[in-house]
């Protein structure tokens, strides 16, 4: 790929470049941004600290402006990234019933798995409460550095391109439910102690979603790269895509695309397409693989219990009927609610919005579009379940007075996590607005920029 011909601004020595004007000032022509969720073309205001800037026609958030981005982000990454060394340094929790006892560290919720030959659930909870957080993490703290300098470091917009891909797939306030879920359940049966690594897990959790909140993705891109200016002729209030623009989804700069639709960002590199190739054809293909993965995921039990030599398979629904038989109806309704609701929630909301994506107008499409972000933010939470499976499997080893271990329906259940999180990813919610709109209703076109 041939290098950009632009150069991030250069600033005084000792001028800290995060703390200067916003970037809207420092151009010659206003800044366009294109929704990624509505394709409506916008130009975005100069925004102070604390300021966000909103598609005008979907509500969906633009730019975000943080005071001095650069010194936050790095100063919570950091930190994060010390409780997440804790963590995995101390002891997670332990049980003790009838003078037998266990205690685990973090890593063994997921490698105790492997020894039940689980190794698939066992990688996907090992990257998503660690491993992925961690590259996060690092990545940020790279590329802050690399700011704070004034000099971004090599790969810097690789990785800058990396971070909003792995945002989905870190679950550790995800594992920190699962965890509270896994010790009541357990509770009344045997003595919990919870250690250091619990509590530092639990702030690791607090300080990632912190990080993550703090990041502010305009600013960093306009000071790894600049800005190229926007295409000519490029009009306002109107859809980006039959004025043959597109709005990058990495680093959010309008571009012109090619006759076929298609076309490159000049800024980060990242495919562009005037709508996702396949779209509807992709997400009904996940949708029916979750589907047929969420009849072994119920079916067959999801976890075996064996107390004095007795073994006691649980499906997830029996689960959660145990529960309430044990009278903890707030867990119940959580392993409910995250397991047979919200799957079951997502299959249908998003099988809906594939078949009236065709028959959307400007009054039903602001719903739909709010209906699926709703889809598109719950998926995460159903692999609680799959959490708790790990957790107990992991502390409850005391042989036949007291074990757990995991049954085939949790590969099946994280299948349809995973497959439900690809569907909603694959679905292009800007198909919801392309409907034509009567003509007295067309909104007036903007001024050329």
């Amino acid at each position: 790929m041939p290098r950009l011909a632009f150069r991030a601004p250069t600033l005084p020595r000792g001028e800290p470049l995060v703390d200067r004007s916003p970037p809207e000032t420092r151009t010659s022509r206003r800044r366009l941004r294109a929704c990624h969720e509505c394709d409506w073309l916008v130009a975005l205001p100069p925004l102070h600290a604390g300021e966000k800037a909103e598609c005008p026609r979907c509500g969906h958030t633009l730019a975000s402006r943080h005071h001095r981005p650069a010194q936050r982000s790095m100063a919570l990454a950091l930190a994060a990234l010390v409780a997440l060394a804790l963590a995995v340094s101390f002891p997670f929790v332990s049980f003790s019933v009838g003078g037998i006892g266990n205690r685990i560290e973090l890593s063994q919720t997921a490698t105790t798995l492997i020894g039940f030959d689980q190794p698939l659930v066992a990688i996907a909870v090992l990257l998503t409460i660690a491993v992925l957080p961690a590259v996060y993490l690092a990545g940020v703290v790279w590329l802050q550095l690399g700011l704070l300098r004034q000099a971004p470091l090599p790969a810097s917009r690789s990785i800058a391109r990396s971070l909003s891909h792995l945002h989905p797939w870190m679950m550790a306030d995800v594992f920190i439910v699962g965890a509270l879920v896994s010790l009541i359940k357990i509770a009344g049966m045997a003595e919990i102690e919870l250690g250091i690594s619990f509590w530092a897990f639990c702030v690791f959790a607090l300080l990632l979603l912190a990080t993550t909140q703090s990041l502010d993705a305009d600013w960093l891109w306009f000071s790894l790269a600049g800005e190229p200016l926007a295409p000519e002729g490029a009009r306002t209030g109107e859809p980006a895509a039959p004025q043959g623009l597109a709005g990058c989804a990495t680093c959010g700069l309008v571009n012109r695309l090619d006759g076929d639709g298609h076309g490159r960002c000049r800024r980060c590199g990242e495919s562009l397409h005037a709508r996702l190739p396949h779209s509807l054809q992709r997400t009904w293909a996940l949708l029916a693989a979750a589907t047929v993965m969420y009849l072994p995921a119920n079916l067959y039990p999801i976890m075996t219990t064996t107390s004095l030599g007795h073994s006691s398979p649980s499906t997830i629904i029996g689960g959660v009927v145990e529960l309430i038989q044990m009278g903890s109806w707030p867990v119940a309704v959580v392993i409910f609610v995250a397991s047979v609701i919200v799957p079951v929630g997502k299959l249908v909301a998003l099988a809906w919005l594939c078949l009236v994506v065709r028959r959307s107008d400007e009054l039903s499409a602001p719903a739909r579009t709010r209906l699926y972000r709703l889809t598109e933010f719950i998926g995460r939470w159903s692999m609680v379940d799959v959490f708790v499976v790990a957790i107990l499997v992991a502390l409850i080893r005391a042989g036949a007075l007291m074990s757990i271990t995991p049954g085939p329906a949790a590969l099946a259940f994280g299948a349809v996590v995973v497959s439900t999180m690809l569907a909603a990813m694959t679905f292009d919610p800007r198909l919801l607005w392309d409907a034509p709109l009567p003509r007295e209703s067309r909104p007036a076109q903007g001024s050329p920029r």
